[in-house]
């Protein structure tokens, strides 16, 4: 039972108050045909959109089988349109962009039905109405009457205690009008059915009640039903049901309206891929940058490790004070009248002898192998390498069978012209090897990679391996090529790949001051490989002699020889690299051994005579039979007599001629003397000046310049011993600049916990080169963001602007929606899925577009630049965010439009065109 008490409506426009309703109250039985009639502006519509919940009554009651709807609210009302009324329109209201089946749904659907459920209903519906083969078909594609038994069926698929009707055959011949009244006759028997219309006819022959209206008022009910208050109990408020709509009804509904105008769907999403496209190009090109750059920082860190030795000195620190001072003496504090003094230069001398520090390596290697350190978490993919100064030899034979040592010295040249020019270049290029980690014998140890890897990947990284393969064991080594495939001349005369003698003549010429044109020799990279060398361990070089004691031998050409033979080490070259970039040489020298090498030597040192002698007599050195720390000047005295007198006699010849030298060292005559002097006679003086009991001061001072034996440790390092808890220095490899910055503060933190002679110094290289990269990134970084949040700007509006052309164009599709129960919720979500498809659409079109565009633009990157090093690439992650924000922006950009059209009055709406 519907009942209508005093209901009052009216419409103010302005200054114009137009009364639509004047306490109209009518009561209407569950199930009966009612016809509504009346001339144009009687209030027919009006009544009829008040019973439907489409408008809202100023005044009054409307209760529904008891339920009273005074107190409803917006979403009470959708759920009472939803389920309990049905309307039937004159120009149908069909949505045109969906299926006569899908229509039908739509009801059902904004209730929450289930697909295969609502799907069931909605045939039979349509099959009640005469359209069960009809389902498929599109609105546009029926005649006015089937498409007003649609409107008939989707009306009733719901099961609506009333069905409402407004001029449903206004827009239909006779003989469909009549089919059309049938339908709702038949629909009567077991419903309340409402119709306004204004014709009689049709009214009088199928409604079973008139009712009249004339100004807002019932004028005539031929059927009124009069129901006594006394027996009816009092109305509640209570909602009649749930309406909701899920987003996939809301992404069919956008989706099918959009199929209907491909093209403009097509220009919009195209058009907001724009500012899409922008970006994933910026994006690409400055993740091509980036990944370059981290290809550089990774190779520059590669080739400058963070190096901290066991002495060090801070530049940084030194050219700090430099430029302070500098600056300084720009603003000097005098007059310029007289003659002042510079201080700068004794300044930067006591900077630069400050500067100096010791580092205790056995702390910090221990703070480093702590994988809980701090330090770890920045270390690279090359990790951490420690370096021992192993004290080694390394000879080989060259081309005419002559012995050659790897340092030079077996060349005459150099032994015999020490103070010619040529060879003072070579003794400064061997002190600046030594600086930068190198070594003077033209080997270089090679970066060990990862785990049982003898080859670092950085090395392989940057060098081609031209023939062979990298050393898999300890006595195996690589030559090293440059860019151009060549090794220095003067290395390959060391390395005895070419004749000594060769080199010894051109050295003879260019001291000469002659200028020399050598030929430029060559060899297969597999006679290369055949060439061997014999490395020496430090220790080796020591024999027992009958005394007891160990004497050095490495001057007698025949006993080493015989080490040679038995004791030396034979390295086998086992394959041929090349540097691929200039820039990035890793490898000192022109011969690269492994870590395996190192420990090889380490291991054999420590097992040698010579140091278990040693070991065993920590206090006397083994070399001499003397105390390490005599007590007195007269155990000094007693340890020189012993040491002279157990000398041989080329060794006391020897010493006597530098004790003369240095007293008679002006002395012409004297020296002319000494060189007549035969071994047996210079040390039959040197026996006769002891026996003669020299001064105690003499003898004191001859021990101190000629005798001193030195320390244990100084023993110990002359035989080649490591400690492997204490490396002469530590490379950290980092892979980029910000964990090299982090390296720096974990050392600072380091220090800051540490005690003052544990505290660790180095020079970052690095930072002194590229102090301005990072700064140079960040502000291109934030120009690029800049740029960017332009570009969403602009697309956000856009895409506004297109949504709301959206709405004006869907506003009677927001309607009908309204008008079978869909909340202002459910209509922001219909748009907002509107918004989200233009948007997924625009981010995929601009991400597949990016990706044509790069294909040319990578071409023209090359060629500029001339390398193919910079590539613009999207990376996936970053194609998959850019068609986030692209959705994200356009529901941000339809938001407004959206809101706009939740709320739209559904009657105004209804009306348009």
């Amino acid at each position: 039972m519907l009942q209508i008490e005093n209901i009052s409506k009216k419409y103010v426009t302005g200054d114009l108050v137009q009364q639509a309703l004047k306490n109209v109250s009518l009561t209407l039985r569950d199930n009966e045909f009612v016809a509504i009639l009346g001339p144009s502006g009687s209030g027919k519509t009006t009544l009829l959109n008040v019973i439907g919940g489409l408008d809202r009554y100023d005044s009054g009651d409307l209760i529904i089988n008891g339920i009273s709807t005074q107190k409803y609210k917006d979403r009470d009302w959708d759920s009472y349109r939803n389920h309990t009324i049905g309307f039937v329109f004159q120009s149908y209201n069909l949505i045109p962009h969906q299926t006569v089946l899908s229509n039908v749904e739509l009801a059902l659907t904004i209730s929450g039905i289930s697909k295969s459920e609502r799907r069931k209903r909605a045939k039979k519906a349509l099959e009640e109405v005469g359209l069960g083969d009809q389902i498929h078909k599109k609105p546009n594609q029926m005649s006015g009457g089937q498409m007003q038994r649609v409107a008939i069926a989707r009306a009733l698929v719901n099961n609506p205690d009333i069905l409402l009707a407004d001029e449903p055959t206004g827009a239909l011949d006779t003989e469909t009008s009549i089919q059309v009244m049938e339908l709702l006759k038949q629909v009567a028997k077991d419903r309340l059915v409402v119709m306004v219309t204004h014709n009689p006819e049709l009214a009088e022959e199928y409604a079973n009640r008139i009712v009249r209206l004339k100004d807002g008022e019932i004028t005539d009910d031929t059927n009124p039903y009069v129901v006594e208050k006394s027996k009816v109990e009092k109305p509640q408020h209570k909602n009649m049901g749930k309406s909701s709509m899920s987003i996939f009804t809301s992404l069919a509904l956008s989706f099918n309206n959009l199929k209907t105008k491909k093209g403009r769907t097509l220009l919009t999403s195209f058009a907001g891929s724009i500012g899409i496209i922008g970006i994933a190009l910026i994006l690409a090109l400055s993740n091509g940058v980036n990944n370059y750059i981290a290809d550089v920082q990774k190779d520059t860190m590669t080739s400058y490790p963070i190096t901290i030795n066991a002495q060090d000195m801070d530049l940084t620190s030194v050219m700090n004070d430099g430029q302070s001072a500098a600056v300084e003496k720009e603003n000097v504090d005098h007059k310029k009248d007289k003659v002042y003094s510079n201080t700068t230069d004794l300044e930067m001398t006591s900077s630069m002898t400050s500067s100096v520090s010791e580092n205790n390596l056995t702390k910090f290697k221990e703070y480093i192998d702590d994988k809980d350190s701090e330090i770890n978490k920045y270390i690279g993919e090359n990790g951490v390498v420690y370096s021992y100064d192993t004290s080694f030899g390394v000879y080989s034979y060259d081309p005419n069978k002559k012995l050659v040592n790897s340092d030079g010295s077996s060349f005459k040249t150099e032994k015999d012209n020490s103070n010619s020019t040529f060879s003072q270049m070579t003794s400064m290029s061997s002190q600046m090897t030594s600086m930068m980690g190198g070594s003077k014998n033209g080997f270089s140890e090679l970066m060990p990679g990862k785990g049982d890897n003898l080859v670092s990947g950085a090395v392989k990284e940057n060098y081609d391996l031209l023939y062979g393969h990298y050393p898999e064991k300890y006595n195996e080594v690589v030559l090293v090529l440059d860019t151009n495939n060549e090794i220095r001349s003067t290395d390959l005369y060391k390395l005895g790949l070419l004749p000594a003698n060769e080199y010894e003549k051109y050295m003879d010429e260019i001291n000469k001051g002659k200028k020399v044109n050598p030929d430029t020799s060559k060899w297969s990279y597999e006679d290369a490989c055949k060439h061997s060398f014999y490395l020496i361990s430090a220790c080796d070089y020591y024999e027992k002699t009958s005394n007891g004691t160990y004497k050095n031998i490495s001057d007698d050409d025949q006993k080493m020889n015989k080490i040679l033979k038995n004791n030396a080490i034979k390295l086998k070259i086992s394959g041929v690299i090349r540097l691929k970039d200039s820039d990035n040489r890793i490898i000192s020298q022109p011969v690269g051994y492994t870590q395996a090498l190192t420990k090889y030597i380490i291991d054999y040192t420590n097992k040698s005579d010579v140091v278990k002698a040693q070991k065993k007599s920590k206090d006397i050195n083994i070399l001499s039979n003397m105390r390490f720390a005599p007590d007195g000047k007269k155990e000094k005295i007693a340890d020189a007599k012993k040491y002279l007198n157990g000398l041989g006699v080329s060794e006391k010849a020897k010493l006597c001629k530098n004790i003369m030298n240095s007293v008679y060292g002006n002395d012409k005559q004297m020296q002319s003397q000494l060189a007549n002097l035969t071994e047996e006679q210079l040390a039959s003086s040197l026996d006769q000046f002891v026996n003669n009991n020299p001064d105690d001061k003499v003898m004191l001072n001859i021990y101190d310049t000629y005798i001193s034996p030195g320390s244990y440790d100084d023993n110990m390092k002359e035989f080649g011993v490591v400690d492997l808890a204490t490396p002469s220095s530590i490379n950290i490899y980092v892979d980029s600049f910000e964990d090299k910055d982090g390296i720096r503060t974990a050392v600072d933190n380091y220090n800051n916990g540490a005690r003052e002679k544990d505290k660790i110094s180095y020079t970052d290289y690095v930072a002194l080169l590229m102090s301005s990269v990072t700064t140079i990134i960040n502000v291109i970084s934030y120009i690029l963001i800049a740029f960017v949040a332009v570009s969403l700007i602009v697309s956000s509006i856009m895409i506004g602007i297109i949504t709301y052309i959206s709405v004006l164009e869907r506003t009677k599709e927001i309607g009908i929606l309204r008008a079978i129960g869909a909340s202002k919720r459910n209509i922001s979500q219909v748009f907002n899925a509107e918004t989200f498809i233009i948007g997924l659409c625009s981010g995929i079109i601009g991400i597949g577009l990016s990706e044509l565009i790069l294909i040319p633009s990578n071409a023209i990157i090359h060629s500029l630049m001339g390398t193919t090093d910079v590539n613009a690439t999207i990376p996936i992650v970053a194609g998959i965010v850019l068609v986030v924000i692209s959705v994200l922006l356009t529901l941000i950009g339809g938001l407004i439009p959206a809101k706009k059209a939740a709320k739209k009055d559904p009657v105004i709406a209804l009306r348009s065109e």
